[in-house]
């Protein structure tokens, strides 16, 4: 009776975790969905990662698949579109991102600020510390 019910504990305890772990999955993908909509259509094309339509489908349609409570092809179709998710966000976000112009004058790429338009007016100090920039 005792192992039954320390088996039961336990199995609650797993289950929890696997619930936790498949919630943090799913606001991942949600989370790389609304990075791949809110990115402009143009640099998709101009790092050459397919399209910008081709990712919030594929994306989408991960995030719907997380929500589905399909037993067997569900799991399956879960693991997909979390690959997808990861290739989004390992692969193609940095290469829009490098390209896409930051708000505020931010620093991109080699630390150096954007002039002119986006970057505001330049400032000739050095802001080097005895560990680097700060």
């Amino acid at each position: 009776m005792n192992e039954l019910a320390a088996s039961g504990i336990l199995m609650d305890g797993f289950s929890s975790v696997l619930g936790w772990l498949m919630i943090a999955l799913l606001v991942f993908k949600v989370y790389a969905f609304i990075d791949a909509a809110i990115r402009r259509d143009d640099a998709y094309r101009a790092v050459d990662k397919q399209t910008k339509a081709f990712w919030l489908i594929v994306l989408g349609l991960a995030v719907a698949v997380g929500f589905l409570p399909v037993p067997l092809m569900g799991q399956m179709l879960n693991l997909i579109g979390l690959v997808a998710a990861i290739v989004y966000m390992v692969d193609v976000r940095p290469r829009v991102r490098a390209i896409t112009p930051q708000r505020g004058g931010k620093r991109l790429g080699g630390g150096k600020r954007l002039g002119g338009k986006f970057g505001g007016k330049k400032d000739d100090r050095n802001h080097m510390g005895p560990y680097g920039p700060w």
